[in-house]
């Protein structure tokens, strides 16, 4: 049976402002072109990766003040973009979470995290993946995906990485296995653009990022990926997935034995120095 779903709408749908947005994309891309700047440029001066540029410039991802109004600043545009930062925050404010109907519940609790731990074994976490790794992810998914799914999945999917952005800022730390970063998903273009958006969000003063080396003898966790959260006024939850079935953990038995394991996991991993060293250098390799 064909995979297709009825979603929320993104936030500039829902609220009827999606021309606004459309509009405000394309202008961003005409001035920042018109200043010379590419996607990697213009991303570097106000702290996006260059699928963020990409995907403001599509209007498909809401952009936040802080950018509006840094964007005013590089591309000279005196006030053009601040005067729309009433629209953006009211399409935030009334944005509802926008994922497959399995996956809702654990967005929203994903989305007023104060904390997020995860440990990766087969991919780069969504939260964490280039534009163009996550359409390769769902482009290669069997039974296929039909184009229109692909592309909500991909909205949906760098939508989640407005938590990035958030002040206070969350903390987070991710522990991936060498594996993970070694499988080239999408090709070398691809594959090179995601260790670049790991280098960039790993230096964020609050995310640890660490890899678990291949070569290690000993390992506490030979199960499954698994990722622990804390809502903000909330206990910590677990959350488990396997070929699309869903588990959220909230039993606090449960809760803290993942959380002991994600413990020894961490030290048996490199420190973060020395995992962004080892990108670094497979990046350099390719």
């Amino acid at each position: 049976m064909e995979e297709r779903e009825r979603r929320p709408e993104t936030p500039a749908e829902e609220n009827g402002a999606v021309g606004v947005f459309l509009v405000l994309g394309r202008q961003l891309k005409l001035l920042r072109e018109r200043a010379g700047l590419s996607q990697r440029e213009f991303g570097d001066l106000v702290g996006y990766g260059p699928d963020q540029i990409s995907s403001v410039e599509r209007g498909v991802r809401t952009p936040r003040p802080e950018f509006l109004q840094r964007a005013d600043e590089i591309l000279g545009t005196e006030g053009l973009f601040r005067a729309v930062i009433p629209q953006v925050e009211e399409a935030m404010t009334k944005a509802r979470t926008r994922h497959p109907e399995w996956y809702r519940g654990y967005a929203e609790l994903e989305a007023k995290a104060v904390s997020l731990h995860d440990y990766s074994t087969m991919g780069v976490l969504g939260l964490l993946q280039t534009e163009g790794y996550s359409r390769a992810v769902f482009t290669q998914r069997h039974p296929p995906l039909d184009e229109e799914t692909i592309e909500k999945r991909v909205a949906d999917r760098l939508s989640r990485q407005q938590i990035f952005e958030q002040w206070p800022p969350p903390e987070f730390s991710f522990v991936m296995e060498q594996a993970v970063l070694e499988r080239p998903i999408g090709g070398p273009g691809v594959h090179k653009e995601q260790l670049r958006q790991l280098l960039r969000i790993g230096r964020m003063r609050n995310v640890q990022l660490q890899v678990m080396p291949t070569v290690r003898s000993e390992h506490p966790c030979l199960d499954n990926s698994f990722t622990l959260l804390t809502p903000k006024g909330k206990e910590q939850v677990g959350y488990l997935e396997s070929h699309g079935y869903p588990r959220l953990i909230t039993d606090r038995e449960e809760v803290r034995t993942l959380a002991a394991r994600y413990g020894i996991i961490r030290a048996q991993a490199l420190n973060p120095h020395e995992s962004l060293d080892l990108i670094e250098k497979m990046l350099e390799e390719r």
